[in-house]
């Protein structure tokens, strides 16, 4: 986080200092909330296009652009109509890993029929030990998690001994989000620099989201990436930020708000978010 120094009157710090006491809570958190509100700049807060419920049930027409979603913030994934690539948000440039192995930055009128993204400022920022494998890195992120009923930004960056990653392909025809993880296509890579893009969303929120953990990969270079299926490193920058505002744009055609979506859909998120 950004120091600030700047200079007030007495009445004013006094005020501050009073209400800081009143809220039991800290003198840059209510400067912080205060200059958000009069900038009209969102902060702590994750902004989603329609639910995961929907991309299950088919529906992965899109609904808003990647310039429009970038207006929402820089960091996040998702991915593009029809199913036809993974999307990686990352320093306010939007990826689009496709099942060819190719990974190419989108255009800013690409159609995203499902994404997440936040203004990425990190309240944690440091060195990580070794993570043999997602699930080791999995347990280190949750030592630096202090709640299950709020979101989580968490972005990982340095060199990686192994990343496996998948794609899924494209639909034809009318299907979900399972049909389309039948036919992903996965890839392998070794001693590769990147970053993982990831967000932690707590149980409460399954109906609309994915719960716990989803990370998407992109490479230094910016010439791979994908949905996280595992990796191993010896060692990684972590940064996490907590997201206590959660807004969600949900798309307006007729066929979406005729649609039956009260589907349990947490085994079908299970199938889609694995290995195949």
């Amino acid at each position: 986080m950004t120091i600030l120094k700047c200079n007030i009157p007495p009445s004013l710090l006094a005020a501050l200092e009073a209400q800081a006491a009143s809220q039991k809570s800290g003198i840059s958190h209510i400067v912080t909330a205060a200059l958000s509100q009069y900038l009209a700049t969102p902060i702590h807060t994750l902004f989603q296009v329609s639910t995961s419920g929907a991309l299950v049930a088919g529906f992965h027409d899109g609904v808003v652009t990647c310039r429009t979603l970038l207006g929402h913030g820089d960091f996040g994934l998702g991915t593009f109509e029809h199913l036809d690539g993974e999307m990686a948000v990352l320093d306010g440039r939007v990826y689009r890993a496709r099942g060819d192995g190719t990974n190419v930055e989108a255009a800013d009128d690409d159609a995203v029929p499902f994404a997440v993204v936040s203004r990425f400022e990190p309240e944690i920022d440091l060195a990580v030990p070794c993570a043999p494998s997602l699930e080791a890195l999995i347990a280190i992120c949750d030592t630096h998690r202090t709640s299950d009923n709020i979101f989580y930004a968490i972005r990982l960056d340095g060199t990686f001994r192994q990343v496996r990653t998948r794609v899924v392909t494209p639909l034809a025809d009318q299907g979900g989000l399972v049909d389309a993880a039948k036919a992903q296509s996965e890839f392998s890579f070794s001693d590769i620099e990147g970053t993982l893009v990831g967000l932690w969303s707590p149980a409460f929120s399954g109906a609309v989201s994915i719960p716990g953990y989803h990370f998407h990969f992109l490479s230094s270079d910016r010439r791979h990436g994908g949905h996280l299926l595992d990796c191993a490193a010896d060692g990684l920058r972590l940064r996490v930020e907590a997201l206590n505002d959660f807004h969600i744009a949900l798309p307006e055609n007729e066929s979406f708000l005729q649609a039956d979506l009260s589907k349990d859909t947490a085994e079908d998120l299970a199938y889609a978010e694995r290995s195949h």
